[in-house]
């Protein structure tokens, strides 16, 4: 397992190491394009001959080249039950127009935002007194179950993606 960070100052750094998770990092800053920042990224992940790719807090779009290249080994996870709410402010836009519930998916990425094979999901009812802190912290806390569970099945083989949809067998 290893942890490739682009941020030095990231909380999950100091985490990583305490469970003695290998580190790397790189830098946004240290590179001069897209091409090269991934293709530094790529290098890496070969070297450690890794076989997922689990996002959290990369804000980014990952190129059509590198989604290729892990096709259905990239996992994402998207604080709104997808295709609702793409994008970044996914619990502000769901609380904001008034919808009963949101939620939490896991997806494979593909090239497009917020896309690809969904993996799971689970609701989450917006209450009336609901406030945007209040919504964040109940879909953080699925979060926290739902990516590791995601995982767990992609690592012991019970995920298999049929075109656009996925199958997991004996969860």
């Amino acid at each position: 397992m290893v942890l490739v960070c682009d941020k030095p100052e990231a909380r999950v750094i100091r985490r990583a190491q305490k469970a003695k998770v290998a580190v790397i990092l790189v830098r946004r800053e240290d590179f001069t394009g897209r091409a090269d920042f991934e293709s530094a990224i790529i290098q890496r992940l070969k070297s450690c001959k890794i076989d997922l790719i689990a996002l959290a807090g990369f804000m980014r779009m990952l190129s059509p080249g590198f989604v290729r290249q892990y096709r259905n080994r990239i996992m994402n996870i998207h604080p709104s039950l997808l295709p609702a709410f793409k994008g970044s402010c996914a619990i502000k836009d769901a609380l904001e127009t008034g919808v009963g519930s949101t939620g939490v998916t896991v997806h494979f990425v593909d090239e497009e935002m917020d896309h690809g094979p969904v993996i799971l999901q689970h609701k989450v009812r917006i209450a009336s007194k609901d406030t945007l802190a209040s919504l964040e912290k109940r879909i953080h806390s699925v979060e926290h179950k739902l990516y590791p569970q995601a995982i767990r099945l992609f690592g012991e083989g019970k995920i298999r993606v049929k075109g656009r949809k996925v199958v997991i067998s004996n969860p």
